[in-house]
């Protein structure tokens, strides 16, 4: 079959692929043929694999540089994973295969993978259930939502509000916002919530509090068994945001302090690919409470050994996304899981809390640190303030551009919203000291130039493919269609 058609082009005869008599163009309009030869390239197989291999070092990712993306997590993703979701009777089967019986037992496995997950995540977690389907992070803060909505539903409770902290993450509002519910802000004191403030803000309307602990300061919530009691006590619900789960595994098991339920980023915590848009996970956990609730379907294992997916929940708030969730990134996660296992998971924790510190302590003298804590108070990530740079003009904006130049993704810069000239640094687990070592000697560097010239700093970066641009203009006048070159 022909992939190029034209009309018939005088003295091109040779030119253009032979055309069948009678075959595909009689069926295709005249004013959809081709008037002229498409422009496609003429390359040797060398150039086009030097072409790409060039935009591929141009491509900036966690396998070839450091990537100290507060709140987002973007650890190293192990290959091992690729290799196990890439297996074959994982990616030949259809998803309306039916699961028992006949034909059946090609799901088994994968439905196996998802029954195993969800009893690890509740391992991990303390929490009694999980749904697998939701798409993304943010996906998951909805339904979990969703969920705190159909209990209040089913109980008749009149709640139209959903407290999110200042130092919450920050899709809460969001995602509270969309489920229906009235967002009520409380400020934070000393970088975390104030018990005072929540105390004021509770009602027999409000259906729930929205936490990050760690929070996006990197700082844990002391008071939290207080924060649950007084939840509680007006019949509220505790969402537990799992964003920063990475600080406290094995640590703390967040049923076992009182939430009701609780989203995790696979893609941050257990190692699967985070960027461009996705692929992403986003699974939610509950406790007894609210499992009447959880989306169909669920995979439920038989006295025989034999999965299946079951939809007989009345309850249920019904379907998030089609089918099972993103399976790839759970069989991912899964086999993360596995080969950690539970000390491995606990060195996870513990070594992301040291690698955090560690750079806190080296940059205390060069960067202004508003919460400057150490040990447990101070967890996975922390948050730097540029103020003293943007005194010579140089904001946090221009330090990120710099560390381009030198190699290194930028920190999260001006998130959370309550720190100036905000600098947001996670170097994750998997960073080695050589590398946290770099980047401090780097920052450093640029912090120091900044003091002496700091115009060199506001033209950065110099170095990359794509220099400064006018952010402002790019925003206002965004170009949404292929330009003729």
């Amino acid at each position: 079959m022909k992939t190029i058609f034209a009309k018939s082009v005088p003295g091109r005869k040779g030119v253009w692929p032979e055309e069948p008599e009678g075959q595909i163009t009689d069926f295709i309009p005249e004013n959809l043929l081709r008037e002229n030869l498409p422009a496609l390239p003429e390359q040797s197989e060398l150039d086009v694999v030097r072409h790409f291999t060039l935009l591929s070092r141009r491509n900036f990712g966690v396998d070839s540089n450091f990537y100290p993306l507060g709140s987002c997590t973007m650890k190293y993703n192990p290959k091992f994973m690729e290799d196990i979701a890439n297996l074959s009777g994982f990616t030949d089967l259809h998803p309306l295969v039916p699961q028992l019986r006949g034909a059946g037992h090609y799901t088994q496995g994968a439905l196996e993978v998802l029954y195993e997950t969800e009893k690890l995540l509740c391992e991990i977690t303390g929490m009694d259930a999980f749904t697998l389907q939701p798409l993304a992070g943010a996906h998951g803060e909805l339904t979990g939502v969703m969920l705190m909505a159909a209990y209040h539903n089913y109980k008749g409770n009149k709640k139209t509000k959903i407290i999110v902290p200042d130092s919450a993450h920050g899709t809460n509002p969001a995602s509270a916002a969309i489920a229906g519910y009235e967002v009520v802000s409380i400020e934070s004191r000393d970088g975390i919530i104030d018990p005072q403030a929540l105390k004021d803000a509770l009602d027999d309307e409000v259906a729930g509090l929205m936490m990050t602990c760690p929070n996006t300061l990197g700082l844990f919530e002391r008071h939290l068994r207080e924060i649950v009691e007084l939840v509680h006590s007006v019949d509220g619900l505790l969402y537990y945001d799992g964003a920063n789960l990475n600080a406290i595994l094995g640590k703390m098991r967040v049923g076992d302090v009182g939430f009701d339920v609780v989203h995790l980023n696979l893609h941050k915590t257990f190692g699967t690919p985070h960027g461009g848009g996705g692929p992403g996970s986003g699974p939610v956990g509950v406790n007894k409470k609210l499992e009447p609730f959880l989306p169909i379907s669920r995979v439920v294992k038989l006295e025989d050994g034999q999965f299946f997916l079951d939809y007989d929940y009345p309850f249920s708030i019904g379907y998030i996304a089609p089918f099972y969730g993103n399976f790839g990134v759970i069989l991912k996660a899964y086999a993360y899981i596995l080969r950690l296992g539970r000390e491995g998971l606990i060195r996870v924790s513990e070594n992301a809390v040291l690698a955090a510190n560690y750079l806190r302590k080296k940059l205390e003298d060069y960067l202004h640190i508003p919460y400057n804590r150490t040990c447990a108070h101070a967890m996975h990530e922390f948050v730097a303030s540029a103020v003293k740079q943007a005194q010579k003009g140089v904001r946090a904006l221009d330090i990120a551009k710099a560390l381009l130049d030198k190699g290194h993704h930028a920190p999260t810069i001006y998130f959370p919203l309550i720190v100036k000239e905000c600098l947001m640094i996670e170097p994750t687990e998997t960073e080695s000291k050589e590398t946290l070592d770099q980047f401090v000697d780097d920052l450093i560097e640029i912090l120091k130039i900044a003091e002496e010239n700091p115009e060199a700093i506001q033209e950065a970066p110099v170095n990359t493919p794509v220099k400064r641009l006018d952010e402002v203009k790019a925003a206002r006048e965004m170009i949404l269609k292929e330009q003729d070159m």
